[in-house]
């Protein structure tokens, strides 16, 4: 019995050091940024704010896509900026 005891505690331990990491990332806007609005299109931002240093291909349904530039992140839905978030 004691050695079931043992097994289980091991389990246990390694259970929750498998699953202690994870990336977070801080989305809280800035009040004063410079960044895309909600329902920009795709080439209104591209003319205001530059080419992004990357974009992320369109996945999903509706698709989303993803643009970096170097102090935000711009979110699109189809061809419109669903949300921008300020790098920190």
């Amino acid at each position: 019995m004691a050695k079931l005891r043992k097994l289980t505690l091991l389990a246990l331990v390694f259970g929750f050091i498998g699953t202690a990491y994870a990336d977070t990332y801080d989305m809280a806007p800035a009040e004063n940024a410079a960044r895309p609005t909600r329902g920009m299109q795709q080439e209104v931002v591209e003319a205001k704010f530059g080419m992004p240093q990357s974009r992320d291909a369109a996945i999903g349904d509706p698709p989303i896509s993803r643009w970096e530039y170097r102090d935000f992140v711009v979110f699109f839905e189809y061809d419109r900026v669903i949300h921008a978030v300020v790098k920190r």
